[in-house]
């Protein structure tokens, strides 16, 4: 049924009213028409801010136990939308969290419109997320997020998500038509599949792919499978299925279950051998060149020159054995299953067309030869399916819906249909979404390859690497990509994306939690003689972010002799007064300078009856090591991207624009804080930016990645 009193829903006040306005809706009176595909009707009532979206809430009626109780939980949800205070919106969890300590739901003993408008609020607020994932309100996670993973909460987003990103590429208000849901889906009937390659790892176009199956599984109340497509034993490991699974889930992504195309190699075999057999597949021993399968335009390059079977496909020339009898197909395929040398010199083609405009279904080949072993069968097969056979065929054969595909197979799409239609197999739906596409980043596994076998990075996590585990490596979190994923959506178009979006949502995700420190350039580093300190050192306790207490507390150290950084040094002034941060005023009392002009001492005097707020200059300082007590020695690492071109063509020669340089290390002094440290924890060093703790490098040192924050000048190529 369609929803009863349809809405325009405003997200300008209230960024997650329309998510929780329709999720409650759907809870109350099944937001969808015929169960499958959500939707908003725009002819009637418009709601236009937080309070006219409270009060439709409230008067749908008939599921709210407590008016005053509403009114409560309604004005704490407005206060957390409009708090500017860490202390206020921390005060805020903690008093619904111990609400919740022994409730399930905000009122009574089912969700009502209370649950959904403070689940709407709290979700806009990224005070509120950030706070959240220090763990410290467990009730309130709880609560918050079964609410968020129902379906129908999920549907909304989704659609809310997309039409943004829809009004932001074109200006249209209208979200895509793909947003509305899957065609042909049934709940609890969906199956979708996602079927990488071990031949390397997991980079962020395959987190993309993943999500979106995983969405519309759970969305449908269907199933999700993780299929290997183990098919080119020269090329695949048990490693890499490894570090896939591994990598899928701290994404937060379990499939139901987990299957290889290797599991279905002689249901294959027998599907290739019936093609021969009824005159649709055919060998062919053309050039011997039969490992090379050409499905489109851009690919018919091989070493700078066509293959004599590409050349032929190109021009529509049919094969000198395309009309073979079905005896001597099968005679050669039969060489072929054996892996002898005769055998070796075949392929196997599906026989569809000549000269067919899309050069897809110019007869692609569907079986070669290879005698490598293969991780999982070992030496059992000599002959491997292609992709173009096996997927069709194996999502048939798993049950699968819905076939999930970037748009760069959308050539291939008929020619998916046709192994179908050809071996007589359940029809599957496809559905094509854009394959993300960044900047300066290349994504083949091909290519990335080269770069791990050239040395030229220091492995497949490396921070420069936009594979999964380098993102993360760099900084990225898992709630960071999955958001801008949901983003993106199942978009269609086609664009080469900036970085800068989803560092700018990493920024929002470890601001809040992200503990603070100071460390300062080794680099001609200049002590200070502060006058009017304590003699020898004092230890006070500091919070380790003064707007978010909950993060922890730190020792800082005070003492009469300090450092401070050259560029900072230089830029004094005598008789000026500037801050030491946490600390107090102080005035510059004289400044040594070398002959060159390098600061090589100041000397202060504090004034903390100094009012900071007149200040221009905010100093990180930093006490000068004793035997009392150390500092740690760091080293800032920064890259910059690994390629000079924006985007690599086919044609390129990649050797031609490989960044000359792109790892830059700083070596720096920073407190003894930071010991404590456990590798992979983001910090900010303060006036410097955000970094992730990489464990113990080169001479020894703690190493510390920079993150990029989405700034410009973070995002800069930083060689000319």
């Amino acid at each position: 049924m369609t929803l009863a009193g349809s809405l325009i829903v405003s997200t300008t006040a209230f960024p997650y009213g329309i998510a929780a306005l329709a999720a409650f809706t759907q809870t109350a009176v099944m937001f969808f028409d015929d169960d499958r595909v959500p939707r908003l009707e725009t002819e009637q009532s418009c709601i236009t801010g937080e309070r006219d979206i409270i009060d439709k809430l409230a008067s749908k009626g008939g599921i709210l136990s407590d008016g005053a109780q509403t009114d409560f939980f309604s004005s704490m949800a407005q206060s957390m939308q409009s708090t500017t205070s860490f202390q206020d919106a921390i005060a805020i969890l903690n008093a619904i969290d111990d609400h919740l300590t022994f409730r399930t739901f905000l009122i009574g003993h089912g969700i009502t419109a209370t649950d959904w408008i403070v689940w709407g609020a709290m979700k806009g607020s990224l005070k509120a997320l950030g706070i959240l994932k220090n763990g410290q309100q467990p009730h309130f996670s709880r609560w918050f997020s079964f609410l968020e993973n129902l379906s129908s909460t999920q549907a909304l987003l989704l659609l809310l998500s997309n039409a943004k990103a829809a009004k932001a590429r074109d200006g249209s208000k209208t979200a895509s038509s793909f947003a509305l849901g899957l065609s042909h889906a049934i709940k609890g009937e969906v199956v979708t599949r996602f079927p990488p390659e071990p031949s390397g790892y997991l980079h962020i176009g395959h987190a993309k792919a993943a999500m979106l199956n995983q969405y519309f599984a759970e969305m449908y109340n269907g199933k999700l499978i993780i299929r290997f497509d183990d098919t080119n034993p020269t090329k695949e490991r048990t490693e890499f299925e490894e570090t896939i699974l591994e990598d899928l889930r701290l994404l937060g992504i379990h499939g139901d279950s987990v299957t290889h195309t290797s599991d279905y190699f002689e249901q294959l075999y027998q599907l290739a051998l019936n093609l021969v057999k009824v005159g649709k597949a055919y060998a062919d021993d053309t050039n011997s060149s039969h490992a090379m399968d050409i499905p489109c335009e851009c690919d018919v390059k091989q070493h700078g020159r066509l293959s004599q079977m590409a050349h032929d496909r190109w021009h529509g020339l049919p094969s000198r054995r395309r009309d073979a009898s079905i005896q001597e197909n099968l005679k050669w395929f039969t060489e072929m299953k054996v892996g002898s040398e005769e055998g070796l010199k075949w392929c196997l083609r599906a026989k569809l067309s000549i000269d067919d405009p899309n050069k897809a279904l110019r007869d692609p080949v569907i079986y070669r030869t290879n005698v490598a072993t293969h991780h999982r069968t070992g030496n059992k097969w000599k002959i491997y399916p292609t992709y173009d056979f096996a997927c069709p065929m194996v999502d048939s054969i798993e049950g699968v819906t819905h076939a999930l595909r970037t748009n760069e197979y959308r050539d291939r799409n008929p020619q998916y249909t046709w192994m179908i239609n050809a071996t007589s197999m359940r029809q599957v739906h496809i559905w094509d979404f854009s394959r993300l596409n960044f900047i300066y980043t290349v994504l083949s596994k091909r290519k990335l390859h080269w770069f791990v076998d050239q040395a030229l990075v220091s492995g497949w996590d490396d921070p420069r690497f936009p594979t999964v585990r380098g993102i993360r490596r760099r900084g990225m979190t898992v709630e960071a990509i999955r958001q801008f994923m949901l983003s993106q959506g199942p978009s269609q178009a086609v664009v080469s994306l900036e970085w800068d979006s989803i560092w700018v949502l990493n920024k929002k995700v470890i601001d809040p939690i992200a503990p603070r420190f100071w460390a300062l350039s080794k680099q001609d580093i200049v002590p200070v003689t502060v006058k009017g300190a304590t003699e020898g050192y004092i230890v006070r306790t500091q919070p380790k972010h003064k707007k978010n207490l909950a993060v922890g507390k730190k020792d800082v150290i005070y003492a009469p002799s300090i450092f401070v950084e050259q560029g900072d040094a230089a830029s004094f002034q005598d008789q000026e007064e500037i801050t030491l941060m946490s600390w107090g005023n102080a005035i510059v009392n004289s400044i040594l300078r070398s002959p060159s002009g390098k600061i090589i001492s100041v000397e202060v005097i504090l004034n903390l009856h100094g009012d900071f707020q007149m200040t221009s200059k905010k100093v990180t300082w930093l006490a000068a090591p004793t035997e009392q007590y150390c500092l740690a020695e760091i080293a800032l690492v920064d890259f910059d991207y690994l390629i000079t071109k924006k985007k690599i063509e086919e044609g390129d020669n990649l050797q031609n624009f490989v960044t000359p340089l792109s790892e830059f290390r700083e070596d720096a002094w920073a407190d003894a804080n930071v010991f404590d440290l456990v590798k992979g924890e983001i910090i900010q060093f303060e006036r410097k930016g955000y970094y992730i703790f990489d464990g113990t490098g080169r001479n020894n040192r703690l190493e510390f990645i920079r993150i990029p924050d989405g700034k410009a000048s973070s995002l800069a190529r930083k060689v000319a």
